[in-house]
């Protein structure tokens, strides 16, 4: 499961503590526009709990440099031995614009981060002039008296498009596939993914690939579609690049950011172009319904072994789809939901 900026961090910790009573593999801590930052609760999960993974889904490369972002797993690996994933994204231009960020070459700068954190967590002495990172004979001199044993965190990149995601496949432990796209987006993604592991030797089954499904779920259906519809009307508005890459019109999405007034939208805007977007759009990029619906839905998405779902749920009754998409808990005897990773390289 996900937690975006809800619910509030106390109440992310008690459901951390319930997923690893029922089983679940792994938890996510994501950071959103400067809503909340995800490593303070991501150690609060840690200290709580005794053996789920807690991962970062995502944590961007441009407001941490590849040191403080070594340092700082380093650091949870203390909390959690070799709990922790990494999971890092390349941004979102409007709010790096906001803070002054230059977001150029989002893929090579991509590459460089990883290399850098990699050899830094492996507790290298590291010279990297790269165009974007660089550091200068350094190394992570730990906490005093801590063994200087190389920290084993895998690193996820948050990708989406066709460069970034065949850069996960050629250098990351794991993809940490978009919310809001739709499986048919999935298989094209799994053929970019599976070119760049080509080029490193490997093969896309090598890799750990958690789906982020965004999961409005209530026992009347309706009300569930309700809140499905706002969210996508508002992603349709602030991503169109995601909706485009899903399939869906161009032309949808002009006139649902015309209705808004633009991004951000006008007072009352999400609500005025709420009305233009189609359930069948609603449907394909959420699991939006009841129980049963929700899981038929998220189920669609495990197309491999080696994916599974990262839950991302926007109704507040998040214990309830948590119990409903525990392990063993799904249709057939099988839980869709139960996010259970195969170990990462």
């Amino acid at each position: 499961m996900c937690f975006l900026d809800r619910p509030d961090p106390r109440r992310q910790v008690r459901l951390a503590l319930r997923m690893e009573e029922l089983g679940y593999d792994s938890v996510w801590v994501c950071e959103t526009r400067t809503a909340r930052d995800a490593i303070s609760v991501m150690g609060a999960i840690a200290c709580a709990t005794s053996h789920i993974k807690v991962g970062s889904g995502v944590v961007n490369s441009w407001t941490r440099p590849a040191s403080l972002m070594a340092v700082t797993f380093a650091t949870l690996d203390e909390l959690a031995p070799d709990r922790m994933l990494l999971g890092i994204g390349a941004y979102w231009d409007p709010l790096a614009w906001k803070q002054g960020i230059d977001r150029r070459k989002p893929v090579k700068q991509m590459r460089e981060y990883i290399e850098v954190t990699r050899r830094l967590l492996a507790l290298e002495t590291v010279t990297y002039e790269g165009e974007l990172v660089a550091v200068r004979d350094l190394r992570l001199d730990l906490g005093h008296g801590v063994a200087r044993i190389p920290k084993r965190v895998p690193i996820y990149v948050g990708a989406t498009g066709p460069q970034m995601l065949g850069l996960s496949g050629e250098l990351a432990d794991g993809v940490m596939l978009n919310g809001f796209t739709s499986v048919t987006y999935l298989a094209d993604a799994l053929g970019h993914i599976e070119q760049g592991a080509r080029r490193s030797g490997r093969r896309v089954d090598d890799l750990d690939l958690p789906q982020t499904i965004v999961v409005a779920m209530d026992e009347d259906e309706e009300k569930a579609l309700e809140v499905a519809t706002r969210m996508t009307t508002m992603y349709l508005g602030q991503q169109p690049h995601i909706a485009l890459a899903s399939g869906v019109d161009q032309d949808l999405l002009d006139k649902v950011r015309e209705a808004m007034g633009g991004w951000p939208p006008r007072d009352g805007g999400i609500e005025a172009a709420m009305p233009l977007v189609p359930i069948e759009v609603v449907r394909s990029l959420t699991a939006a319904g009841t129980p049963d619906q929700c899981r038929e839905q998220v189920a669609a998405y495990s197309v491999r072994p080696n994916i599974y779902p990262a839950l991302l749920p926007i109704t507040e009754n998040y214990e309830e789809i948590i119990e409903a998409f525990a392990p063993g808990r799904g249709p057939g005897g099988s839980s869709p939901g139960a996010t259970t990773a195969p170990p990462v390289s």
